[in-house]
């Protein structure tokens, strides 16, 4: 990773750790679920309106590592008025580059490519993934909590 990229990624996820996008709660959220990373201790909560295929709105809480916190503020941005199956196209690609099974430069994620430099620390790469694989759990109407050591994590399965 060069010293322009690197400088990028911390400063995304600093920004995003400091100041989270659509952090907080849905009055009446239609899917929501949980996720743990028992490894680093980050907690998160994901809540989603959804009209029909369409992610109306999005909020997420709790308490995790600057790279999950950033992570999943970034999710949010990128999935918040998007539809449900783009919102899985993009967990697909992002989980991909993640784990080197596709080029960050291909990958279509926008500004989710900055958070490219996780796949230089494997242990993080579960804290970048939180946010999304409860995202994916709230999107199948899974109420049980998403766990990155229940076999769906970086290896295989929804996240």
């Amino acid at each position: 990773m060069s010293s322009a990229e690197n400088d990028l990624y911390q400063e995304v996820v600093l920004e995003h750790k400091r100041a989270p996008r659509n952090f907080g709660h849905l009055e009446h959220p239609s899917h929501q679920a949980q996720g743990t990373n028992p490894s680093c201790g980050d907690r998160v909560a994901v809540e989603l309106d959804i009209d029909g295929s369409t992610v109306r709105d999005i909020r997420f809480s709790g308490q995790g590592c600057a790279i999950c916190m950033a992570s999943t503020s970034m999710m949010t941005e990128a999935v918040k008025g998007q539809d449900v199956a783009l919102a899985q196209e993009l967990q697909k690609h992002f989980r991909a580059v993640l784990t080197g099974e596709e080029d960050p430069e291909e990958a279509p994620l926008g500004k989710l490519v900055s958070l490219a430099g996780v796949r230089q620390y494997p242990s993080r790469i579960k804290c970048a993934l939180l946010g999304w694989h409860a995202l994916m759990h709230a999107i199948a109407g899974n109420q049980e909590a998403a766990s990155t050591e229940d076999g769906t994590g970086t290896a295989g399965g929804a996240a």
